[in-house]
């Protein structure tokens, strides 16, 4: 196997090992985006096993003394000398260098924004069960008791009657 597909081949493995599928379709909401998702990985396996196959395997070795038997000495040597002349050059990743930073900070943008989205989902959360809580107890609710619970309107009335504000 050469080193650059033996390369690829391993980076790819290790990519697919790391890629947590299931944590990521928990967070998909809409249908849509659950085929794009599906597709998406789909895609991902598809090239990895191509990858894992096609570079994992050895290249069986020429048999040259079988093609000498056939072609005769003096071919299957010069054509020898040439197999074995061929240098392949080294792959060099010049794109990699150029995108990874890049790439760095769309990582850090977005643990930054999935932070904020959690803290948000959390505000909201409480929100809600408040309001549910508020809707259970407003029948019997007083004045009072819902102003203990927000001072600030509380607060905001006796300013208004304090100072002859009545809304009109």
């Amino acid at each position: 196997m050469s080193g650059v597909g033996k390369k690829v081949a391993d980076v790819a493995f290790k990519a697919s090992k790391s890629i947590d599928w299931d944590g990521m379709a928990k967070m998909i909401v809409t249908d849509e985006a659950r085929k794009e998702f599906s597709s998406l990985r789909r895609a991902f396996e598809e090239v990895n096993s191509t990858l894992q196959t096609k570079f994992s395997q050895e290249p069986e070795p020429i048999d040259w003394e079988y093609y000498r038997k056939g072609l005769g000495s003096r071919i299957v040597d010069s054509y020898k000398e040439y197999y074995e002349s061929v240098e392949i050059p080294k792959f060099v990743d010049k794109t990699t260098p150029e995108y990874k930073p890049k790439f760095d900070a769309l990582l850090v943008e977005l643990k930054e924004a999935e932070q904020k989205s959690l803290k948000e989902s959390e505000r909201l959360e409480k929100e809600i069960a408040e309001v549910q809580e508020l809707k259970k107890k407003l029948s019997t609710m007083t004045a009072d008791e819902y102003f203990e619970k927000h001072p600030e309107l509380k607060q905001k009335f006796d300013d208004e009657i304090r100072n002859d504000y009545w809304g009109y």
